[in-house]
């Protein structure tokens, strides 16, 4: 590959980037059930709204929500829903990981 990555590589890493926050990855889960305010989302994850404005700022830069104006609320929505695929991917590679300590650390016991 040459020292310079394509293009394509560099706006998938932003993607995932945007995605690399505990409270981001909440929000696209909880978006996926339904449509929240950004009230809605601070009171769930716990924080203020105004941090909550700066994560939906952010997913929405790189394309994984849009809002909506409905009278004096905004509502925020998941753009692609099929992002949860890649989440669950995630799932799957951390049952495996928990799974192989587990069985390493069987083979460690005394007995």
């Amino acid at each position: 590959m040459n020292k310079k990555l394509p293009s394509q590589y560099e706006a998938r890493a932003r993607i995932i980037k945007a995605m690399a926050h505990p409270s981001r990855l909440f929000i696209l889960e909880e978006l996926y059930k339904g449509e929240r305010s950004v009230g809605e989302l601070a009171e769930m994850v716990g924080a203020d709204q105004s941090t909550i404005s700066k994560h939906l700022s952010i997913l929405k830069t790189e394309g994984l929500v849009f809002d909506e104006r409905q009278g004096t609320t905004i509502l925020y929505h998941l753009k692609c829903p099929c992002i949860l695929n890649f989440i669950g991917c995630i799932e799957e590679v951390l049952e495996i990981k928990t799974q192989e300590h587990v069985e390493m650390v069987s083979k460690c016991r005394v007995r």
